[in-house]
């Protein structure tokens, strides 16, 4: 009687913990899948605000900039180099023949590019993490960030299928609302993949896809041992 009451205790202090790593991954799952943030908004709040502190003037958040963004990423997404360096350098008419046209940026509207910074990563990190730890990692990068001359300012992140992430910040010295104006009264034409900041559409999350996944297979797993050793615990107190 005394051995199967300490198989009892054993059996619920098991399953105990087991239940709390559950709860936990469900609730990481449901805040993942309630976050309807836009990471690249947010970069363009962390920028302002680093522009702001010095009293310099906030940049306006356009989209064509944001879209184009993440088209360059998207397009050098594979060039990703161990000390996150992107190797890859598009030519500056990309930006009109195909950056622009991809996204919906109407011609006439086409302004002056002042300047971009890009940065990769092999895992996607929050904005305030991505922004010093891969966009602003030294003094010439926040000096661009900081450039008097800016007006407006876009976003772009995506996920490469190895899993590095990438990030680019455009600049433009336009003025505001008046350049790189996306066709459809603003919406321009939807991203499949990644994020941009500005944009009417929802962002794709591709950087939650693989923590959802990742959680949702351990979730599997640990319910499938949480069966055998329930099977197995019963089997034995029987």
């Amino acid at each position: 009687m005394m051995m199967v009451m300490k198989k009892k205790e054993h059996y619920f202090r098991c399953c105990e913990w087991k239940w709390i790593v559950l709860c936990q991954l469900l609730l990481a799952n449901a805040v993942c899948a309630s976050h309807h943030g836009n990471p690249a908004n947010d970069l363009v709040d962390i920028i302002n605000k680093n522009r702001t502190a010095q009293k310099l003037p906030e940049l306006n958040d356009s989209p064509g900039l944001g879209c184009m963004a993440l088209q360059y990423v998207e397009l050098c997404k594979d060039n990703c180099s161990s000390n996150g360096v992107v190797n890859c350098k598009p030519p500056e008419d990309d930006f009109t023949e195909i950056f622009g046209p991809n996204c919906g940026v109407e011609l006439p509207t086409f302004g002056t590019i002042t300047g971009h910074v890009v940065g990769c990563q092999a895992k996607y990190l929050e904005p305030s993490l991505a922004f010093s730890h891969v966009l602003v990692k030294d003094s010439k990068a926040l000096s661009l960030i900081r450039n008097k001359s800016h007006t407006e300012v876009g976003v772009g992140l995506v996920g490469a299928r190895k899993g590095s992430f990438f990030w680019c910040i455009l600049f433009s010295d336009g003025q505001t609302n008046s350049t790189f104006v996306l066709e459809d009264n603003g919406k321009g034409i939807k991203q499949k993949n990644g994020c941009f900041s500005g944009s009417t559409f929802p962002c794709s999350s591709g950087q939650r896809i693989p923590v959802f996944l990742n959680n949702f297979m351990t979730l599997v797993l640990l319910n499938i041992f949480l069966l055998q050793h329930l099977y197995q615990t019963w089997f034995v107190m029987m």
